[in-house]
């Protein structure tokens, strides 16, 4: 007889891991679906300061495999395969892979959101070498040094105002003549050391090992200018990764599934955790939260549907 799973996480970031061992701790039976590494976008940065336990930091590829590890102690299952289509409504949700069909009665949508990139030269070669997406994970290697943010939304005007904690420079990069951002943060701004560089548009980046600038482009008069510095922070937005749920949940304008702190969705059955829902603040520790909330939810589903894990 075909397994059907009481829980089948779809990503194997923090919060599908702390789905799955809340889940499976919980008695249930439990797969998840991740087509790359345990760890998701944590497996991009060197060093993790701000997840709470480790005191020295940890690297994210380990903090990936402990996750993973956890949830497996309690008979969670991992499954190598990416999810190519979905069936979400009615008792039992179907997930096509390359190699089968998975059947579950509760599904959680963990995968992620990745940062926008701006598609230039040796952006990809000096990744994790100066050229950072996030602040807050990457910023303590700027103590007083000069550091760039590109973008002119709240995202850029909040890591602007949290580099300018401890950086000995920033500059916020803009293509127009004013910020997307909200007034708080223009206002926050104003009264900070932060310099805002108008009307530029990052091109290339200067630098062989490590980046040492920016070269911009005056977006009036085409002319390039070398902007030095020793890190630049990518703040152009997210992509939240919905694209194999659009059209069955629902999603908010910027393409983020609607789900509160209980991470339910409009679909009964269905809850969405970590990155990929509406939310505040994107963290790995914000992350595993929700998929504790997630595996709550779920298991308070079954029991009123009358299914005992």
């Amino acid at each position: 007889m075909k397994t059907v799973y009481d829980m089948a996480v779809i990503g194997g970031g923090p919060a599908g891991y702390t789905a799955a061992l809340y889940a499976a701790r919980a008695g249930m039976r439990v797969c998840v679906l991740e087509m790359a590494l345990a760890g998701g976008q944590m497996t991009t940065t060197d060093t993790v300061d701000n997840y709470p336990g480790f005191d020295g930091g940890i690297d994210g590829w380990e903090l990936g495999e402990k996750m993973k590890r956890g949830a497996e102690r309690f008979s969670a299952e991992t499954l190598q395969c990416e999810v190519t289509a979905c069936r979400l409504t009615g008792e039992i949700k179907q997930l096509e892979t390359r190699t089968g069909t998975i059947d579950a009665r509760t599904v959680v949508l963990a995968m992620g959101a990745s940062p926008k990139l701006l598609g230039i030269d040796d952006e990809a070669r000096l990744w994790g070498r100066g050229v950072h997406t996030c602040a807050h994970c990457d910023g303590r290697f700027y103590r007083g040094k000069t550091a760039v943010v590109l973008g002119g939304g709240n995202s850029a005007a909040a890591d602007a105002l949290y580099l300018a904690r401890f950086a000995g420079k920033v500059y916020l990069v803009h293509r127009r003549d004013s910020l997307r951002a909200e007034q708080f943060y223009k206002n926050a701004l104003a009264a900070s050391p932060v310099e805002t560089v108008w009307n530029k548009t990052a091109v290339a980046f200067a630098g062989e090992e490590r980046v040492e600038g920016v070269i911009l482009r005056d977006v009036n008069d085409g002319v390039e200018t070398t902007l030095a510095c020793d890190g630049v922070f990518i703040s152009i937005g997210r992509q939240p990764q919905t694209a194999l749920v659009r059209g069955q949940v629902a999603l908010d304008p910027a393409g983020y599934i609607i789900a509160d702190e209980t991470t339910k969705t409009d679909l009964p059955g269905v809850f969405a955790a970590g990155d990929i829902r509406t939310k505040q603040l994107r963290q790995i520790v914000t992350a595993a939260a929700d998929g504790a909330c997630a595996a709550h939810a779920a298991e308070e589903y079954l029991a009123q549907a009358g299914i005992k894990a």
